[in-house]
């Protein structure tokens, strides 16, 4: 065995709501992807500290006018949340519910890395669901403060007629602002187990995991604080995951942590066993650093640089789009080694376009630059780089009517209009674009910066002071985007993109 050392967080990204299975040596964790597809990433590990993208659960789970973002309609924060994943009898099954759409989606493959996924819906919300499989029986277990168990087919594809469906307890609620959801439900050594996030209002007044047990099914359960800590983080709270064991039957969880502008980034911390009830982190409290038995074992980066040499129309998996994309618009292929965005709607905002290509940011800092050819935008283009959540900033160039193009820093004016913050004439047919992110003891600024041909970097517009948004529930994203706001049809082509995150003090290309 090796001497393998977890710290924290295992990924400085946002990552929310994860939850894990193990199938032989290899965990599997999902996680919420709301407004960008495809979605339900489905990550890997050999060591539960490095991670790599190996699949998604679906391209996109609805076509319509708000998922499409046409008519000025989107699903900023909502689609899919807090995915359950479970393996049973060689099937693997991701489910979720979408507050928009008002359903519950039920996905299965046998194949987790490689397989395309089997899709079936049951109408109603069932909030932050948690599958269980019981012998031969299947249940979900669900609800915020009153949790509730319903019953499923065999094939966990529809509520089973005339099965069990109840409301199964009801958590705290004196003292409590958020009441127990974001259900983890598992039967070890004949005990259920459910375990919950909640956020009281007195005492620490932090995020908490919770867990509830019982000898049956039904209950009644009984309840306790299982961890309380903030990692000596600005008193967010670390909770709302899975469990898992290991193969010499350790166990461990995968919770998350609230860090402002870069997001909800995961956390794994060991778990002990004390008298039935697991005990998370070293002696009740969490912990940063902490030696396990796992081999060390890298894997490619959860953000990339890209320099778009593709032989097929297919981009890596570490690329998501901004709601669903027109794919009728983008390519890989029609210039070698560029990423080609074609304008196809006329819009008003940089949050109202389609076919901004997205990845996460890492902390604790992060650069990224690119390049594009600009000589094919039109008339009322808009197009470069973006920090993208709800308070959003740019660095791009803008084509006006008149013809002239000039290079803008622009923000979110309150109402999610661009409010144009500096503005300077451009000649030049390339340009380059960078974005400097710094989210270290939450500072959260991002600068801007854009390049002519000679390479010299200049500052534009002001530092942007990134804030975490509710509208959008998603940490900032890096986004590459071209939108037309008078006529559509014009494009731009991306040389690369190249990222960098902060690692030991020292920036590191990650490829």
């Amino acid at each position: 065995m090796g001497n393998g050392l977890i710290t924290n967080p295992i990924i400085w990204a946002d990552v929310p709501d994860p939850d894990i299975i193990r199938v032989g040596h290899h965990y599997y964790m999902v996680s919420t992807s709301m407004h960008v597809m495809p979605g339900c990433p489905i990550m890997k590990s050999q060591d539960l500290l490095n991670w790599e993208i190996v699949n998604y659960v679906y391209d996109s789970f609805e076509n319509n006018d708000a998922h499409n973002m046409v008519d000025g309609k989107n699903i900023y924060g909502q689609g899919s949340w807090a995915a359950s994943l479970r393996e049973h009898n060689g099937l693997f099954y991701v489910c979720f519910s979408s507050n928009d759409m008002h359903q519950f989606y039920m996905y299965t493959t046998d194949d987790i890395e490689n397989g395309n996924w089997q899709r079936s819906v049951i109408n109603g919300l069932i909030h932050d669901p948690s599958l269980l499989f019981d012998e031969d029986r299947v249940f979900v277990i669900y609800g915020n403060g009153g949790i509730y168990i319903t019953e499923l087919t065999a094939d966990a594809t529809a509520v089973k007629e005339g099965g069990i469906a109840q409301l199964l307890l009801e958590t705290e609620s004196e003292g409590i602002g958020l009441r127990c959801e974001g259900c983890h439900a598992y039967r070890i050594d004949g005990i259920y187990y459910l375990f919950f996030i909640e956020w009281p209002t007195v005492g620490n007044k932090r995020r908490r995991q919770i867990c509830y047990r019982s000898s049956k099914l039904l209950g009644p359960y009984e309840r306790k604080i299982i961890l309380d800590d903030d990692m000596g983080y600005s008193n967010n709270g670390i909770a709302q995951g899975g469990i898992i064991e290991t193969q010499d039957h350790k166990w461990y969880t995968l919770l998350f942590q609230d860090h402002d502008a870069v997001g909800r980034i995961p956390v794994v911390q060991p778990i002990e066993w004390l008298d039935g009830w697991p005990i998370i982190g070293i002696d009740g409290k969490a912990s940063e650093t902490f030696a396990t038995d796992f081999p060390y074992t890298p894997s490619k980066p959860i953000v990339m640089s890209d320099e778009f040499d593709y032989e097929e129309n297919q981009l890596a998996l570490n690329w998501q789009w901004n709601h669903n994309p027109n794919d009728q618009l983008w390519s890989v292929t029609q210039r070698d080694s560029h990423l080609r965005l074609t304008t196809g709607n006329v819009v008003d905002s940089v949050l109202k376009a389609r076919n901004t290509l997205t990845q996460r940011t890492e902390g604790p800092a992060c650069v990224v630059t690119s390049v594009m050819d600009i000589s094919n935008m039109k008339h009322g283009d808009h197009a470069g780089l973006i920090a993208l959540q709800n308070l959003f900033g740019t660095v791009g160039v803008k084509v006006d009517s008149n013809g002239d193009r000039v290079v803008v820093m622009s923000v979110n004016d309150g109402d999610g209009m661009e409010a144009i913050i500096e503005s300077l004439p451009y000649d030049h047919s390339i340009i380059y674009f960078k974005i400097e992110f710094n989210f270290e003891n939450s500072i959260d600024i991002a600068k801007f910066y854009y390049a002519s041909e000679d390479g010299q970097w200049i500052e534009i517009g002001y530092p942007l002071e990134m804030k975490y948004t509710l509208d959008h529930f998603m940490g900032y994203r890096i986004g590459l985007f071209n939108y037309a706001s008078l006529e559509t049809g014009g494009y731009v082509d991306i040389d690369y993109f190249h990222f960098a995150k902060l690692v030991n003090g020292t920036y590191t290309i990650m490829k």
